[in-house]
């Protein structure tokens, strides 16, 4: 299977609030359908460089072919994002203009079966962005004990059930291996009263979603990603985030609100001891949202949260 469909969110929003600059040197950490990276792409002329990260190589493998005619310098690089000042040494580039980050999970990944993504496919539970990681869903579901199995159902999940569907897993798995999506899906439809199964959204959803993201250490990996887009962000560079959930959102928001503060010292200190800078000026005061038109076209583009932020003095 080779067919790499994907609906960019925000595209130009988030590329616009780079302030693409033509000579520029731009980094698409998330690269996956490559959307965001042809228009940057299509921005820069021959000495301008686009570096793409992504994980996953049926992504790289897809945004090769859709950008092989860009007229800049590019590097396609199979790396998880929180490499991204190392990538960026590696390359010979000692800083950046741009960072971009679109933290939703590409729809080749939930609708390709066999990669275990979705509740709505039956497939081995695998759930790995990047197929050479030894740490597969199967792992967390038969082997995590009940108490880990319910803390990231609850904090990666925001499950409210997450105690009665980590119990089910442990008291089925005791039988025998829960080994598929669908054998997963039937345990959390057990363990979730009937009135919740019947209102909201899909009663795997939480579950999946948590599952994810302790699969691939998602939450840290932004946090370290965060990081090290500022450390190789040169003078006035910015840096444009879509999350697609609060707890992404949540990292986001904290990040730049924190490299956004100067002093700290108590406002009856006559001089400032603290020696705090501000690192970042945040250009969003509010997330910029999917448009209507958007969201009728893309119904994944519903959740996906837009902030920007701009480098303001150099590292």
């Amino acid at each position: 299977m080779n067919v790499f469909l994907h609906e960019t969110v925000l595209k130009e929003e988030a590329v616009n609030g780079l302030r693409v600059k033509p000579d520029g040197i731009y980094v698409d950490c998330t690269l996956g359908g490559a959307g965001h990276s042809r228009m940057i792409a299509e921005r820069l002329q021959p000495n301008g460089v686009l570096i793409g990260l992504d994980q996953d190589q049926m992504a790289l493998d897809h945004a090769r072919k859709r950008l092989q005619d860009a007229q800049c310098r590019l590097h396609l690089v199979k790396s998880n994002f929180r490499f991204l000042d190392q990538v960026i040494k590696e390359l010979g580039y000692d800083h950046v203009d741009g960072c971009l980050f679109d933290l939703g999970v590409s729809s080749p990944q939930l609708d390709i079966g066999e990669r275990g993504f979705s509740y709505q496919h039956d497939a081995p539970l695998d759930m790995r962005m990047d197929e050479t990681s030894e740490l597969t869903a199967y792992t967390i579901v038969n082997e995590w004990s009940q108490e880990e199995l319910t803390r990231i159902l609850f904090e990666y999940g925001e499950e409210k059930f997450s105690r009665r569907i980590a119990k089910e897993i442990v008291n089925t798995r005791e039988k025998m291996p829960i080994s598929t999506t669908h054998q997963l899906v039937e345990v959390i439809k057990q363990a979730i009263p009937a009135p919740a199964r019947r209102t909201g959204p899909h009663p795997a959803r939480r579950t999946f979603q948590a599952i994810r993201i302790a699969v691939n250490d998602e939450l840290n990996a932004f946090g370290d990603a965060l990081a090290a887009a500022l450390r190789v962000l040169g003078p006035n560079g910015r840096i444009a985030v879509i999350t697609f959930h609060s707890l992404e959102d949540r990292i986001c928001k904290k990040f730049f609100q924190k490299h956004a503060q100067g002093c700290i010292c108590p406002p009856d200190f006559p001089v400032c001891t603290c020696n705090q800078k501000a690192d970042l000026r945040i250009i969003t005061k509010k997330p910029i949202l999917p448009s209507a038109e958007e969201i009728e076209r893309n119904a994944r583009a519903r959740s996906a949260k837009l902030r920007i932020a701009e480098r303001i003095k150099e590292g």
